[in-house]
């Protein structure tokens, strides 16, 4: 009876926070200082290495890239991203991205297989490519959803300048693509 009521102190007395994200530190604390605390010492605990990316948007580099739900070969893997495919870069650990696509899927892949080389996607049904930033210009071609497009020059007044993998380029509507 006196050894449950010592072991029930005890486990009253500490909490421990397991911290997957940093390489399982763990972080202690008493209970009675609160949950504000928990997020400051998990803040100041994190280390160097953990850097938060602000929207910064890479491409897929490999041929395939396999995105997986854990930064770690050993995680489970939920689903292979082609070349070219564009992804928002949430967080950097490790040598290991935290990645958000179009859709707005989560997941860690391999820094290596990433490139500065920038790619926008299609999401609205039909876009419509221009000759020039303005829907009074010649229409240069229309593009399906999903169909990916290299980014040529930063948006300006709701406008991006893109190329067509057969080589046609244009500018096509920021409201009608993702990941510029």
């Amino acid at each position: 009876m006196r050894r449950r009521r010592r072991l029930q102190r005890h486990s009253k007395s500490r909490i421990k926070i397991k911290m997957g994200l940093v390489r399982g530190s763990l972080l202690k604390i008493s209970p009675s200082l609160g949950r504000g605390l928990v997020i400051l010492g998990m803040a100041v605990s994190m280390p160097p290495s953990l850097a938060i990316a602000a929207l910064e948007f890479y491409s897929i580099n490999d041929n395939v890239a396999i995105m997986y739900d854990a930064p770690s070969l050993k995680a489970g893997k939920l689903y292979v991203a082609g070349r070219n495919l564009p992804v928002e870069a949430i967080v950097k650990v490790d040598g290991w991205v935290k990645v958000r696509d179009s859709e707005g899927a989560l997941a860690w892949v391999e820094e290596k297989a990433l490139s500065e080389k920038r790619y926008i996607i299609v999401t609205s049904p039909v876009a419509d490519v221009y000759q020039v930033a303005t829907t009074n210009s010649p229409l240069m071609f229309q593009v399906q959803q999903g169909v990916i497009l290299e980014w040529l020059e930063p948006p300006a007044n709701g406008w991006v300048r893109v190329r067509h993998r057969d080589g046609q380029t244009g500018y096509v509507r920021t409201s009608q693509v993702w990941g510029s």
